[in-house]
């Protein structure tokens, strides 16, 4: 294959997966507008509960990515029954996984009042917490379905079942949080609700696709005659849990960080809320090209050819660079403006404003670490990313955000900087390890 030939494969498995990532960054943009326009306290309050869900959604997320190198397998070789199989054994061990988180998070919710928040905030707090405990399930489900879209190379199914739900989304808080269209003011409790029957639309919807239609036929047909195997749902869960836990460390070290920035007051809870959720807009649309990047990786590893591994994650890493280059200068150029449409309180955009450089700054080492990552998991070569994510986001990065935050007096600005130590480690970490499994001298 020609260096063309894998970029236009990386860019035409990424680009729906990129409108997908675009339309929740939209979303999340909404959710944060209204809710912050509906009061500070909600907008801090939400801040401080999807910190603490997006470290479990992530791990969900990241156990699902582990079934996409197996389908992709498994479809190149044509074998539409064994994908029916892996299929079935993949959903019940993702559901088990996420009832599991769901029911340790239920056991956090009665020992909110002991993490440090605002007093205030709790009673904002507690409801919200609910609803965002429903949809755990109903993610597990989407993504489980959406991985196995994913490696039959259909990106577009799973594109425009989440555009309607956030469109649904939407629509739901706008009526929800400030009471119009008939529906009861809600606040933040109505932002909950809306996000929770978005995530049900979405797993129902992309369930439905798989029973009813065509592409799905003969995989349906070894879904319905397989049965659960020990040697499949343990090769699952080799391949699902160092994923998982490479992204609940990553996630887990951004939502101490907003649990420390509650340590601060409302105010930097706050601006730390809409700062990141403003750096999603990076996030999102490395982890589009992050995921045909590994589902190219490992399409070309079904040959052995490690050269052509090697030119597959380098192009991938190419089109990053110039997407990182995009967002770092949307955030230099226009980030007070962005920043200004979530809040209009004063004290809460001059402390975010101050927040621009170091957003900026670790966006290299977000684009690196997101590139390699999936690299180092499209050669199914996983168990490293565990270590190298619990060395680089918990052994380093959580004290570096302590340190730079408190001892150092740096307040929410060390916080925030603290993001390019970890990131920078893990990105040249997941490199060299690609590099070792891609190695020229053990073909």
């Amino acid at each position: 294959m020609t260096k063309k030939n894998y970029y236009n494969d990386i860019i035409r498995l990424g680009l729906p997966i990129l409108v997908g990532q675009l339309g929740m960054i939209v979303t999340a943009f909404a959710d944060n507008i209204m809710v912050g326009r509906y009061s500070t306290e909600a907008l801090a309050s939400a801040s401080f509960v999807n910190g603490v869900f997006n470290v479990v959604i992530f791990c969900c997320l990241g156990f699902t990515y582990g079934l996409t190198p197996l389908v992709g397998a498994m479809f190149g070789q044509k074998r539409m029954h064994d994908i029916g199989a892996l299929m079935r054994n993949g959903l019940y061990l993702n559901m088990t996984y996420s009832m599991a988180l769901t029911a340790a998070l239920g056991l956090l919710y009665f020992h909110l009042h002991r993490l440090g928040q605002p007093y205030e905030l709790l009673p904002l707090i507690r409801p919200y917490y609910l609803t965002a405990l429903a949809g755990i399930v109903p993610v597990c489900v989407f993504n489980v379905f959406a991985q196995w879209c994913y490696g039959t190379t259909d990106s577009s199914t799973p594109m425009w079942i989440i555009l309607g739900g956030n469109l649904l989304n939407i629509v739901g808080n706008y009526a929800l949080i400030f009471g119009h269209m008939g529906a009861p003011e809600l606040g933040l409790t109505g932002a909950g609700i809306s996000t929770l029957a978005s995530r049900l639309l979405t797993a129902a919807a992309i369930a439905a696709f798989f029973i009813f239609s065509k592409r799905a036929a003969q995989i349906r047909q070894g879904f319905a005659a397989s049965r659960l195997r020990g040697d499949m749902l343990a090769r699952i869960w080799h391949t699902s849990l160092p994923v998982s836990m490479q992204m609940t460390f990553e996630s887990g070290s951004f939502s101490v960080a907003a649990i420390m920035s509650g340590w601060l007051g409302a105010i930097p809870l706050a601006a730390f809320q809409v700062i990141v959720i403003t750096g999603t807009l990076g996030f999102c649309v490395y982890y589009s090209i992050g995921t045909a990047t590994s589902v190219v990786v490992a399409n070309v590893a079904g040959s052995g050819d490690r050269r052509l591994m090697r030119r597959a994650a380098w192009q991938g890493y190419h089109i990053m660079l110039f997407l990182m280059t995009c967002s770092s200068l949307i955030f230099i150029f226009a980030g007070r403006d962005i920043l200004g449409v979530f809040t209009d309180d004063a004290a809460v955009l001059s402390a975010a404003a101050a927040l621009i450089f170091p957003l900026v700054l670790y966006q290299l080492g977000d684009a690196t670490q997101i590139t390699f990552a999936n690299a180092l998991r499209g050669t199914s070569h996983v168990l490293p990313m565990l270590w190298i994510a619990f060395v680089s986001y918990v052994v380093i990065g959580i004290p570096a955000t302590y340190i730079l935050g408190f001892p150092a007096g740096m307040g929410l600005y060390g916080i925030l900087l603290s993001f390019s130590v970890s990131l920078f480690i893990a990105g040249a970490l997941f490199l060299i390890f690609f590099l070792r499994a891609t190695s020229l001298r053990r073909q």
